[in-house]
């Protein structure tokens, strides 16, 4: 079976045979390489429709596609947080998710890193391969929409108490609603997923792709997303001088925060990572349930560059809760605009934000904090997806308000509370010690229960085995051109 950082055919049959189903079904695998930078890519997409399972769009699997989605943007779209909203200083940038193709969310660039590698080393045939994808949300619908073009089976593996928006996609995307595979829980119930990932395996037909394991994924960010993050920084830039001080995201499978090693190694920016304040399992080795959706927790992912990560903040689910009700209803935005004088363009670019959005953006308010923070400090951060994805979180959120309704008083209070009111509680500047204890709080999940074997576990330790995972992207950039000669 595939590992997934294979730089050789390891199933010439099953390679023959995706070439087979790719030639008949017109697909054409993109390079990394072009997804880093899409100038490269040559594709006529006017006419495509961003949301159809048409193999054209994997070559807008990018960050540098337009607000209409189907345009190709010169630098990858982003919000500039001004002080009159976060109430600190400092330069908050956050690249927005919700421009990706198929399910407005930049998992799908997630999903595929995780599986280009095994197409071209005959690892996955989409002839008799069914691909399961374990998530919390976004990175399974990513892998089924990429299964969807490639005409193969796959299954969602995820908790039943994620938003009814997800499940009402999968619902309209899979071909078997069986292949919707629910697990108990919410967020922080990862455990409960590799448990159904570990039944589904006994099948050898089944090919597991678990973005928390998956190299990959951290691959696929590191040479992708964190470019994009470069663009935007150097485009807000312009002709002043500012300092990327740091590049904050949610934990989650831990692929984004690898953006945070290109853009240390780029620009010496610190790395932050955020958690559920209900689910501390970083900062405290705690546990418990939250609903920052797509950051799923109790557990240290084997891809997370933990060695390299300067601060872990934590951040409360009723916070961002609360701010999804103040950037999305027509009360939040009337208080905010007359509270701010931001105009009413900017305050419905808010609407980008998705629950483990906002979570960031407090991330880095609480960082700015902490660290004094000026206007020429920059603090680059990203938006998984929007808010279109959590309209029936909003309404939960309403009723747990006072009276059950949301007008501009408690508008008010929820600003006040929740961003400016924002302490530097809950966050720490990661010492050795800390770094090391993090790290060894892993063991638990990937050698005692998944099977990983100790040195396989403890090279992660060395900032060299990380770098060294990046030379597999000429590599398999090579291959996918030669898989494509051949179509």
């Amino acid at each position: 079976m595939s590992t997934g950082l294979e730089t050789y055919v390891v199933d010439a049959e099953a390679l023959m045979a995706t070439k087979d189903r790719f030639r008949e079904s017109g697909v054409r695998l993109p390079r990394i390489s072009q997804l880093a930078n899409p100038s490269t890519l040559k594709t006529d997409m006017a006419c495509v429709d961003p949301d159809a399972p048409d193999p054209r769009n994997l070559f807008r699997v990018h960050w540098f596609n337009g607000a209409d989605r189907t345009s190709r943007a010169a630098v990858p779209e982003h919000i500039v947080l001004p002080p009159e909203l976060t109430g600190v200083m400092a330069t908050i940038i956050v690249a927005l998710g919700n421009r990706f193709p198929l399910i407005r969310a930049h998992k799908v660039l997630t999903a595929y890193g995780c599986l280009v590698p095994r197409l071209i080393t005959g690892g996955f045939d989409p002839t008799r391969h069914r691909a399961i994808w374990p998530s919390t949300g976004n990175y399974c619908r990513g892998g089924v929409a990429i299964s969807r073009i490639m005409g193969c089976r796959s299954a969602a593996v995820l908790p039943e108490g994620m938003s009814r928006e997800r499940f009402q996609w999968l619902e309209n995307w899979v071909t078997d609603q069986a292949d919707i595979i629910r697990t108990c829980g919410t967020e922080s119930n990862v455990k409960e997923i590799y448990d159904a990932c570990n039944d589904l395996a006994q099948d050898r037909e089944n090919v597991i792709l678990n973005q928390f394991r998956e190299f990959g994924n951290y691959i696929i960010h590191r040479a992708v997303t964190g470019p994009a993050l470069e663009a935007i920084f150097n485009a807000v830039q312009g002709t002043r001088k500012l300092k990327a001080r740091a590049f904050i995201s949610a934990s989650g499978s831990a692929g984004t925060l690898a953006a945070g090693d290109y853009l240390k190694a780029r620009l010496g920016a610190d790395i932050g990572a955020v958690e559920a304040m209900e689910c501390p399992t970083l900062l405290y080795n705690g546990f418990g349930e939250h609903n920052i959706q797509g950051i799923g927790d109790k557990h240290v992912p084997l891809i997370h560059n933990v060695m390299n990560t300067d601060y872990v903040i934590g951040i409360s689910d009723a916070a961002s809760d609360a701010l999804n009700l103040l950037f999305n209803t027509s009360s939040g935005r009337s208080f905010l605009a007359e509270r701010t004088s931001l105009g009413q363009e900017f305050l419905g670019a808010l609407a980008d934000l998705g629950l483990s959005a906002i979570a960031n953006v407090l991330g880095a308010i609480k960082l700015a904090k902490y660290a004094n923070m000026n206007a020429e400090d920059v603090i680059l951060t990203v938006a998984t997806d929007g808010s279109e994805m959590y309209g029936t979180e909003q309404g939960k959120a309403i009723l747990d308000q006072p009276n059950g309704c949301f007008d501009t008083t408690t508008a008010a209070e929820i600003y006040g509370r929740f961003m400016l009111g924002i302490a530097t509680d809950h966050l720490l500047e990661t010492s050795r010690r800390d770094r090391e204890r993090i790290f060894n709080l892993g063991y638990y999940t990937w050698v005692e229960q998944q099977g990983v074997d100790i040195p396989s576990f403890e090279v992660r330790r060395e900032q060299s085995f990380w770098d060294s995972l990046m030379a597999n992207v000429p590599r398999w950039d090579a291959m996918i051109d030669d898989f494509n000669s051949d179509l």
